[in-house]
């Protein structure tokens, strides 16, 4: 029995040798964009609002010296914890942000149409909170939107309605993975408000992963292209890509931003009790299809859920925005970021090989779309005139 049982023993040590020998990816940069030297030990975590209609804030226990910048987190459709983002808003916050983060989807009984107005009204309650707060100390000036899947679309409608003065204009909106956007007043969706009214000084990111990127990509061009007022130095089509040269793999898909963190999970964090409705006051709820969630909107929650903190998040997602939005406080374009080689590098593998690095575009002026791709280009024959003779008699002869 133990003869029949040691072929078996050694496959298995085998198998396990090259998995113990592998490469294993950066962790997260002790300082620096993306780093974790931070001002802050802990962070505070609170609600404004009601149960039904609240934000959850998060910022340092620290007394901050000047106002903090502000960060509006926009969750996908069905990610109404910030449990489930745990992580970077656990880096921004500690980072000397105050981070806002408006749940404006109740789930299974609002609508997609109405979020960007729903997520409007929860950061003008939020602010007007806040705005007297010495701890929390919002910096109205310095405010950047992060918005995930369907929470892109509505970061680019609520810069483009900053007319209304319910909400600040931001300086950078920084979009992961968007998608969610209604092609009709009929189609389920968010719809798009008219983006050309986006100041033209905004810097607008997106970032999609290599997996599953196709209408992560459509999406970006999209608002992209109707964010017409904003110069095309000033945008970026980002993208980040998958890895497994070593273990574990880093894999950029549509759930790569998500890094859950128990702490900062909503059962956590209570938001006040509704008031008690007026019996007299009509009931004019009524239910439709679009505010059930979709299956994918449901894989994607749990995924985002499922998914670990990793490299990806680290140099990709998190180092990313804090450098973007370092260089849009300060009035700088998207040109400036691509000459950084720091911006799109994602450090290397612990046996020196470069993980795949992050790509960034501006996107094509209006008319370059039209111009014709080049076609390949002709290999020239630089053989001698004799040679060229050689071959044409050989082959004559071979037809003959």
């Amino acid at each position: 029995m133990r003869r029949c049982l040691l072929p078996f023993l050694l496959l298995g040590v085998s198998l396990a040798a090259p998995a113990a020998r592998a490469a294993t990816p950066p962790q997260q940069p002790a300082q620096g964009p993306g780093g974790r030297d931070y001002t802050s030990t802990e962070v505070v975590k609170r609600a404004v609002g009601t149960a039904s209609s609240g934000t959850f804030v998060f910022h340092g226990n620290d007394a901050p010296a000047k106002p903090r910048p502000v960060v509006i987190f926009l969750h996908s459709w069905g990610a109404v914890d910030p449990g489930l983002y745990g992580g970077w808003i656990d880096h921004l916050a500690r980072k000397g942000h105050l981070v806002l983060f408006p749940r404006f989807q109740d789930v299974n009984r609002s609508r997609p149409a109405d979020a960007s107005n729903l997520a409007e009204d929860l950061i003008q309650s939020a602010l007007a909170a806040l705005a007297e707060d010495e701890n929390a100390k919002p910096d109205r000036e310095r405010v950047a939107f992060i918005g995930h899947s369907a929470g892109a679309p509505i970061a680019f409608n609520l810069a483009a309605g900053t007319e209304s003065g319910k909400v600040p204009a931001p300086k950078l909106v920084f979009g992961l993975m968007p998608g969610g956007i209604a092609s009709n007043e009929k189609e389920r969706g968010i719809h798009l408000r008219d983006l050309s009214t986006i100041a033209p000084s905004t810097m607008l990111i997106t970032m999609s992963g290599d997996r599953d990127h196709l209408p992560s990509d459509r999406a970006a061009r999209l608002l992209m292209q109707q964010a017409s007022a904003v110069p095309s130095n000033r945008k970026l089509l980002m993208r980040a890509s998958s890895d497994d040269h070593g273990f574990p793999a880093m894999t950029a898909a549509l759930a790569s931003p998500g890094s859950p963190k128990a702490e900062y999970d909503a059962t956590a964090i209570k938001l006040p009790p509704d008031p008690p409705r007026d019996p007299k006051q009509r009931n004019t709820w009524r239910w439709s299809a679009d505010m059930a969630l979709t299956g994918p909107q449901i894989l994607l929650t749990q995924a985002l859920g499922n998914n670990g903190t990793d490299t990806l998040d680290y140099l990709a997602f998190w180092k990313t925005f804090d450098i973007a939005s370092e260089a849009a406080f300060a009035g700088k374009d998207a040109a400036a970021l691509l000459r950084d080689p720091k911006f799109v590098d994602m450090g290397t593998w612990s046996d020196g090989w470069p993980v795949r690095r992050l790509s960034a575009q501006m996107p094509k002026v209006e008319g370059q779309e039209n111009k014709p791709e080049p076609g390949p280009r002709r290999r020239l024959n630089m053989a001698p005139p004799e040679t060229k003779q050689g071959s044409s008699d050989f082959l004559t002869k071979l037809r003959s």
